[in-house]
């Protein structure tokens, strides 16, 4: 049985992604474990919310307390798992650290994979993109990355 290691937080549901789970999981008996870092509120592309500019001696407050944060995370490991579900797809998920290494580094401690498949914004918006997640995560954990860019947001 072959193990992947799915990591993605905004891109987790993209059709991009779901696509691949599927191709690996045509190919032969696998499991899938999704992973999703609890990015947090305030780094979030979809967060459109503006920080307010600090008053005189103040600061803002940032918005999405790290509860708020894992809440989100959650609600969308939930639906995909469902999603995956009913497609067929054995798989399992986890809230991991913000730190998407971090937190690929916690699942890898739970056995071996085959692969990890990493689900990222398009290029143009991608922190982890610009971290260089995949290639630092190959470097790491020795072990092939897929890189899978969502299209749109």
């Amino acid at each position: 049985m072959h193990r992947y290691l799915v990591v993605a937080n905004q891109s987790l549901d993209s059709d991009e992604l779901l696509q691949l789970v599927r191709e690996r999981a045509a190919a032969g008996p696998s499991e899938f474990l999704l992973v999703v870092p609890a990015t947090p509120v305030k780094d979030l592309v979809s967060n459109a919310m503006p920080v307010p500019m600090p008053v005189m001696g103040g600061s803002p407050a940032l918005p999405g307390p790290p509860a708020e944060a894992r809440r989100m995370a959650q609600v969308k490991l939930d639906a995909t798992l469902r999603t995956m579900t009913a497609a067929g797809i054995r798989a399992t998920g986890a809230v991991g650290d913000p730190d998407p290494v971090r937190a690929v580094e916690e699942a890898m401690a739970t056995g071996g994979f085959d692969e990890i498949v990493v689900s990222t914004l398009p290029a143009r918006l991608s922190r982890w993109l610009h971290q260089d997640l995949p290639a630092r995560l190959e470097h790491a954990f020795h072990v092939p990355v897929t890189h899978v860019p969502a299209r749109d947001v």
